[in-house]
């Protein structure tokens, strides 16, 4: 196993902005971290630089003690997990398995060994005959994981590795991911768009927009204290809830898109000054604001809430509406499913609640 460190890592193709920008990263050894950001932010890219499939145009990427920017991909002791799989067609899952250690020249026997202890973990032993086209998108996926494994390599890369598969595979397959990873504990980088998978599997979630880093943290941080709007409304199913606003020179206050006063007791602030005359915007996520005989037991602070749209999910509901010319989501209850043109009461407690600059988009409070 090893450390895999970034420092003031950029990347730029010639005659066009820059794909990635002062990328500074550190992660430990035998961590699970994820790459997370949109289609275009550059995480692929990332990915491909440490396995030595992209050059570097600025900066270093260290594997351990090594500085792999000139090296060959063959020499950086990775094992890189791909979307497609990229499994032989004419071979079987066991020749599959070990064609990497076949190439280079690893003795019979400790094929046969580590090929069966992959198996093993990957419960691919009745399958080991079978060629890739007689089995499920799961099955396949596990084989190139097996794959990987067998190497064992000092870091794990993989490349949106479930994105092909179904709603209830990839579900599947997270869990046997944070299996796996707590049997063998191998630094792993791992890239993907979807958040859930980044909140479900990463020690630390690594957000990217527009080739640089948003946030870096624990998935219960970038939950909790998202450090952007772009954080805010990225992370998080349904999206946080973002209001634009101001507040009052008392600073007790926040007055949304010229309507009424929402009270803040409670709102811990940053350490920044918020001006009455600046704009703001306030974020509260859906499954933080308050309906019902809760939300009516302080009138005072409730929003009348009117529904567009009712989302029914099962163990519970979204309701989307407008209030203030503002899109509001609120998650209810199960049992609540409240017709388009219903309004509801709803409450957005104060400390709950998320503060940011409306001009630079990081959080103040």
């Amino acid at each position: 196993m090893a450390t895999l460190t970034f420092s003031a890592v950029q990347k730029a193709y010639a005659g066009q902005q820059p794909v990635l920008q002062d990328i500074d990263l550190n992660v430990a050894d035998g961590e699970f971290v994820v790459l997370v950001g949109p289609s275009g932010c550059g995480k692929s890219t990332l990915l491909r630089m440490v396995a030595g499939l992209e050059s570097v145009t600025a900066g270093q990427i260290a594997i351990g003690s090594r500085v792999v920017n000139n090296l060959e991909p063959k020499e950086r002791d990775v094992a890189m997990v791909f979307q497609n799989y990229a499994l032989y067609p004419h071979m079987s899952v066991e020749e599959n398995i070990a064609y990497g250690l076949k190439i280079r020249g690893t003795p019979a026997a400790t094929i046969r060994e580590r090929v069966a202890a992959a198996a093993a973990m990957l419960e691919l032993g009745p399958l080991l005959a079978r060629r890739p086209r007689e089995l499920s998108g799961g099955q396949r996926q596990r084989v190139a994981m097996g794959r990987a494994m067998v190497r064992e390599p000092a870091l794990f890369l993989f490349d949106e590795p479930l994105s092909n598969l179904d709603a209830k595979l990839r579900g599947q397959m997270r869990v046997e991911l944070r299996k796996l990873h707590a049997r063998l504990g191998t630094t792993s980088l791992y890239v993907t768009h979807d958040q859930v998978e980044a909140m479900t599997l990463a020690q630390r979630v690594v957000v990217l927009n527009g080739g640089r880093i948003e946030q870096i943290g624990a998935p219960a941080e970038i939950y909790e204290r998202p450090a952007s709007t772009f954080v805010a409304s990225f992370m998080g199913a349904p999206a946080m809830n973002l209001l634009r606003g101001r507040f009052s020179a008392s600073g007790q206050t926040f007055a949304v898109a010229g309507g009424p006063s929402l009270p803040l007791a409670g709102v811990e602030q940053s350490g920044v000054t918020l001006q009455a005359d600046g704009e703001y915007v306030l974020g509260i996520r859906p499954e933080h604001i308050v309906c019902g005989e809760r939300a009516a037991a302080d009138a005072h602070a409730c929003v009348s809430l009117e529904v567009e749209v009712c989302e029914v999910l099962g163990a519970d509901n979204l309701a989307h509406g407008k209030w203030q010319g503002q899109s509001l989501v609120v998650r209810l209850p199960h049992h609540q499913r409240p017709d388009p043109g219903a309004v509801l009461q709803v409450l957005l407690p104060p400390a709950q609640m998320h503060f940011f600059d409306a001009h630079s988009g990081r959080r103040v409070a």
